[in-house]
């Protein structure tokens, strides 16, 4: 009952649920019961990552089997990371080699602890590699070449010992794992659209450029590590920065004692304010797409991050609480609502405002708070500048010139395609729509 009173208090989120789940259609669905392996890579994606899994089946066809092969390699290789029962001297060696078991034809991995709710993707690799070595000569370069890149990032901090027992101490050192873990994920992936033709292809080639895909992976890393912090510190790991904690307790962990925990409201304000240094780039990059399905996968993390980061600000519950997510519906909203250029900004200005209205005057970093979001809201009015009066001509600061290019993506036709759900899901009768909303619990479970 809890679920359904959800639902019908959030309306807009309800029809975006109703869109998403009986009138959207797929324009490149594919049927792969003629392939058994790909099936199978495919019923993996769904069983580690239900979100991704989503956005992933809607990608072009040159594409979509690419990047889900990527994900569950990464996947892979994230899940032998994040395993603390796997000894070191096994684990090392695995990751830093892990790119050369993408040459082979077949391999697998056991070696996971049944705790480890995603050992099904090293346990089938061998189904994962059979699909990789269909792909393009180029794509498996890419591929191949990110792997090996994080593999060693990520043994590289399992061998510092003074990051196992206190975490990264510097900001720098923060950008510096998060680039690891998840800026190299943007970097594929950003080569993988521009060999598609799917992206400009300044984002690899402009010096300027190249920091976009970097706080991609960026800002939904940072915005993950502050949602994660009780998590983390029952698995006795620690991602905050020492720079920024220390300001608040003298060991990170103090951070969730009661009588600490307008400190930690504070450290967690901090650690968004550092996340939102990377907002500008990340709608730079998105407005240099021009492949419809690939802005979608691009943009929908990017938008759920800006919410999650909503949704933890000035929240002391994330400090004793591991299961801090946003609602399911209004996943579903975001979704729908950031398939324009148009509707992406206006989801971050919602957020960007909701997070303006909440802060307050006792905290540390309340005017450069105040002053981070205003320098982010004055950047996208300037990349929005395009229906000025007869006569007002639009700013030319440098953020305006290097931004202002419309998207390529056919914005007009997604606005088409968003009116014709709309109006199919307002033909249905009411008593049919409840119907529906009791089916929908299927959906949520």
């Amino acid at each position: 009952m809890g679920k359904l009173v959800q639902l019908l208090s959030h309306p807009i989120e309800l029809r975006s649920v109703l869109i998403l789940k009986y009138i959207q259609k797929n324009p490149y669905a594919i049927n792969v019961d003629s392939n058994p392996t790909l099936k199978r890579c495919y019923e993996l994606l769904s069983l580690t990552s239900r979100s991704f899994a989503m956005v992933i089946k809607q990608l072009h066809p040159e594409l979509k089997d690419v990047v889900m092969v990527f994900y569950l390699i990464l996947r892979a290789l994230d899940t032998v990371e994040d395993d603390m029962s796997i000894d070191s001297k096994i684990k090392i060696p695995l990751l830093r080699n892990f790119h050369e078991k993408l040459a082979l034809a077949d391999w697998t991995f056991d070696g996971n602890a049944d705790t480890e709710k995603d050992k099904c993707v090293l346990l089938e690799f061998d189904q994962i590699l059979k699909v990789f070595h269909t792909f393009k000569p180029e794509y498996k370069e890419v591929l191949t070449d990110i792997t090996l890149k994080m593999g060693n990032g990520m043994a590289d901090y399992i061998l510092d010992d003074n990051f196992n027992l206190n975490g990264v101490k510097t900001i720098k050192d923060y950008d510096l794992y998060c680039h690891y873990v998840a800026g190299l994920v943007g970097e594929g992936l950003t080569r993988l659209m521009v060999l598609a033709d799917f992206a400009k292809g300044s984002l690899l080639s402009d010096p300027k450029d190249l920091v976009l895909m970097e706080s991609m992976g960026l800002f939904l890393q940072k915005v993950n590590i502050t949602r994660d912090y009780y998590e983390d510190l029952l698995d006795k790991r620690s991602f905050w920065p020492q720079e920024i904690w220390s300001k608040y307790a003298e060991n990170l962990k103090d951070l969730h004692v009661p009588k600490n925990v307008q400190n930690g409201v504070h450290c967690i304000n901090e650690m968004i304010l550092n996340a939102l240094n990377h907002v500008p780039d990340v709608l730079n990059y998105l407005s240099s797409i021009n492949e419809q399905t690939s802005y979608q996968f691009c943009c929908i993390p990017q938008v759920m991050a800006i919410a999650t980061m909503s949704l933890l600000f000035n929240n002391k519950e994330i400090l004793s609480n591991d299961n801090i997510k946003i609602r399911k519906s209004e996943t579903c909203y975001l979704i729908l609502k950031s398939r324009t250029f148009k509707g992406t900004m206006e989801i971050f200005e919602y957020y960007l405002k909701s997070i303006k209205s909440r802060l307050q005057v006792e905290d540390p970093n309340y005017l450069k708070l105040n002053i981070q979001i205003a320098k982010i809201q004055q950047y996208m009015e300037e990349m929005t500048q395009e229906n000025l009066p007869e006569g007002i001509e639009p700013k030319k600061s440098d953020i305006y010139v290097k931004t202002q290019k419309k998207l390529t993506v056919d914005d007009k036709k997604m606005e088409a395609i968003i009116s014709e759900e709309q109006a199919t899901l307002n033909s249905i009768s009411v008593a049919v729509i409840a119907v529906i909303v009791f089916a929908l619990f299927k959906f949520y479970k």
